[in-house]
């Protein structure tokens, strides 16, 4: 894939056209921070976000950002709409659980089909569902449920949960273990893994465990305990994502077909408050290894490859949000491998639970908080 320097007219003025539209006038209190790379300023678009978990961009320069307690909202002209979309399921937020995640189908212009990951009930607790409706006006129309977890919790803990399109048709979805570690290993439960299915819910045919009795045929991956960040590479196509670890121990993985992510026999995290060994120890043959780690952990939230203009020091760089350090990770890549890690924005804005690339290339963050904001960075020096 080459990096294209020549834009159409007409990907010119989309891009013209979203910047006017999210566009709030600069702040006094507009920060300006200086990186190794780039001087940016922060400006805040909107605020009373109310736990904010995922955004989508609209090709008319909406943007769409889900709030955890079961609420979608629309930010147009750099304003907060009152009214919420309506028409979603039946959302059930306990502790970290509600509303996540937002995407558009990769032909949404055609289709005006959005997906949301949320949880719902069960026969015993609550689990992650991801369902699918067109996006009309205000209104969430025909909706319909691709995908249930198909075993409740009552932990209320770890739900994951990022949704990514391939480019191929396929949608990933990443679930956490549900608070309950050894059910990242159960190959007859959802919780713990990476699920793999068409934009209709159908199972691909390619999945690895499709013929293997006893392993649900939805799952692409095992072993994770806690994805709440991912993101296609630009270059290769393949799936990458971080999760979170025990006191210790954050991952970042490329997820390949058939994987096993070692949670919870293999980790560099130890148990809470005690910090004794979890599992075996590190390694184990026939469990990958992680890309990098975190120890101490960052609490990785929301992760984004950088591919823009604006930020030419940070084209093919790696971001990650953290709510921990309240920060924003830029990681440096050569390959597959991460050779070098800058702290951003420490303790200045908030605990980061998103971070996007928009179509006008500056970088969008969500911060979570009961009065949480959505963040442009963008250069300090046009």
């Amino acid at each position: 894939m080459t990096n294209c320097k020549i834009f159409s007219f007409c990907t010119l003025a989309v891009s013209l056209a979203f910047l006017l539209l999210i566009s709030s006038p600069f702040s006094a209190a507009a920060q300006v921070v200086t990186t190794s790379s780039e001087q940016i300023r922060i400006v805040e678009i909107t605020r009373g976000l109310e736990h904010p978990w995922g955004m989508a961009f609209l090709p008319d320069g909406r943007i769409l950002v889900t709030e955890r307690p079961g609420r979608l909202r629309l930010v147009e002209n750099g304003q907060l709409l009152p009214q919420p979309v309506s028409g979603l399921p039946n959302i059930v937020a306990q502790g970290q659980s509600g509303l996540l995640d937002v995407a558009l189908h990769p032909r949404f212009a055609d289709n005006q089909l959005i997906y949301i990951a949320y949880t719902s009930t069960r026969s015993r607790g609550i689990s992650t569902d991801v369902a699918r409706g067109t996006f009309i006006g205000n209104q969430l129309k025909e909706v319909e449920v691709l995908f249930r977890g198909n075993k409740g919790t009552s932990t209320g803990r770890h739900f994951g949960s990022r949704l990514v399109f391939d480019g191929k048709g396929f949608l990933y979805i990443s679930l956490g273990d549900h608070g309950q570690k050894e059910r990242a290993q159960d190959t007859d439960d959802h919780a713990g893994s990476v699920i793999r299915i068409h934009d209709d819910g159908r199972i691909p045919a390619g999945n690895p465990y499709q013929q293997q009795p006893d392993w649900l045929p939805e799952l692409f991956s095992i072993g994770n305990r806690n994805i709440q960040g991912a993101a296609l590479h630009p270059l290769s196509g393949e799936l990458w994502a971080h999760e979170h670890g025990p006191q210790g121990g954050d991952e970042i993985n490329i997820i390949r077909s058939g994987h096993n992510y070692g949670w919870p026999v293999i980790t560099y995290g130890v148990n809470y408050g005690i910090g004794t060994r979890i599992g075996i120890g590190t390694h184990k043959e026939g469990m990958e290894q992680p890309l990098y780690y975190w120890d101490p952990s960052i609490a990785p939230a929301g992760m984004t490859f950088y591919t823009g203009d604006q930020f030419p020091g940070w084209r093919g760089n790696l971001l990650v949000g953290a709510l921990r350090g309240q920060m924003l990770v830029r990681l440096t890549l050569e390959g597959e491998e991460i050779v070098a890690e800058e702290r951003l924005l420490q303790n200045r804005v908030g605990r980061i639970r998103d971070v996007r690339q928009g179509p006008d290339g500056f970088i969008y963050l969500l911060t979570d908080a009961r009065n949480g904001a959505l963040l442009r960075l963008e250069p300090a020096t046009p």
